[in-house]
């Protein structure tokens, strides 16, 4: 038996990245995945990898466009019991307070924040539907601690999303719909790995603050996001759920 037999499963984001690593995680463990993202041949391309799941393409931004995933979900497989509310951007043009546009700032508030609000304004009547279910927010180590190389727009959405899901938590808590946050460390994508290997200084200025030295590999982070997606967590919610190799726990590291 799968740790998620019979649970039907949201992930946003899911065209790759951590997304897609859920995705083939959660439908090897017995789920029906929405793989849903911007980018519907990404999302295709990761239904290939899955056992049952169905693409989706979703602005996580836009009202209409979130609804209409969630209904589509559950028409097609009877409900929906967890919402991996994943989907999230981090541009270049988001830096220091002093140098972000307000345009940078909207746009990363717009998919961050705002999508995650919408993700759970109309994917929790689903799950209270089913009698409760599981939310993951995607929110960041960065919602915990600060940082002198400053991505402002990012971090504030970050901490937007641990806010939000604190409250979801006791709202619903009575209704067995359980809410936490997922706060991953540093994760080795595509993304991030890009903008390392454009300057090989930054990345040894941050390593030297990671108590295990290196980024987190992107299967780490989801085998906590099958934990929270599973019956094993139906204790746990409201949680800061860190995946960040000690890095928040860090005061002096090893080297």
């Amino acid at each position: 038996m799968g740790r998620l037999d019979g649970k039907v499963c949201v992930i946003t984001g899911a065209g790759g990245g951590m997304g897609r690593d859920a995705a083939i995680l959660f439908s090897e463990e017995g789920a029906k995945i929405c793989a849903a993202d911007v980018n519907l041949a990404a999302a295709e391309e990761t239904v290939t990898l899955a056992r049952d799941a169905f693409a989706h393409e979703v602005d996580v931004a836009d009202e209409a466009s979130v609804e209409a995933m969630m209904d589509a979900t559950a028409e097609r497989y009877g409900g929906i019991d967890v919402l991996y509310n994943n989907a999230g951007i981090s541009p270049n043009d988001d830096a220091s307070v002093l140098e972000t546009s307000v345009e940078a700032w909207d746009r990363v508030q717009a998919v961050n924040t705002k999508g995650v609000f919408l993700c759970c304004k109309h994917g929790i009547p689903h799950l209270q539907r089913r009698g409760g279910g599981s939310v993951i927010n995607v929110a960041s180590f960065v919602a915990i601690v600060g940082a002198a190389t400053s991505q402002i727009s990012y971090t504030a959405s970050k901490g937007a999303v641990l806010s939000m899901t604190r409250e979801l938590a006791v709202q619903f808590a009575r209704e067995n719909v359980r809410v936490n946050a997922l706060c991953p460390g540093p994760v080795e994508t595509p993304l991030l790995l890009s903008i390392f290997g454009d300057d090989p200084a930054a990345l040894e200025r941050r390593r030297t603050h990671w108590p295990t030295g290196r980024l987190a590999r992107p299967r780490e982070i989801v085998n906590g996001a099958l934990f929270l997606a599973s019956d094993e967590s139906s204790y746990v919610t409201g949680s800061t759920f860190l995946v960040d190799g000690g890095l928040t726990a860090a005061y002096v590291t090893p080297q």
